[in-house]
């Protein structure tokens, strides 16, 4: 795996957005197998590429609802083809639904605009 053409690759995020964030998806689009892509990832960054994705794809997702993004347009953006899906996905990752960490954030970023100066 030393002179592997994976280890050249530097947009690992895009290239996985782009493969709507699917283990076989991101081998194809990198020219190789799936078990060539395992073994690298377990390789080079410690961790099998599905752990990778789902990590990836739940940062995405705060990225995405902490700048106004709603529900069904993260779950949308990250390839969900069921909203339902996605928060379930989210609350297990993050032990909280997405709805209520995009309230919890307005909420957050608002504040100090909610009261007056007196």
């Amino acid at each position: 795996m030393k002179n592997s053409p994976l280890r050249r690759i530097q947009n690992w995020p895009e290239r996985a957005h782009e493969a709507g964030y699917s283990v076989k998806a991101l081998a194809g689009g990198c020219g190789v197998s799936v078990r060539v892509l395992e073994m690298f990832f377990t390789s080079a960054r410690r961790e099998p590429p599905r752990r990778w994705l789902k990590r990836l794809r739940m940062e995405r997702a705060i990225e995405l609802l902490r700048d106004g993004s709603n529900v069904s347009e993260t779950a949308d953006c990250l390839g969900y083809h069921d909203r339902s899906h996605f928060s379930r996905e989210f609350k297990k990752h993050y032990a909280l639904a997405p709805k209520r960490f995009a309230a919890s954030t307005w909420r957050e970023e608002t504040a100090p605009f909610s009261h007056s100066a007196t």
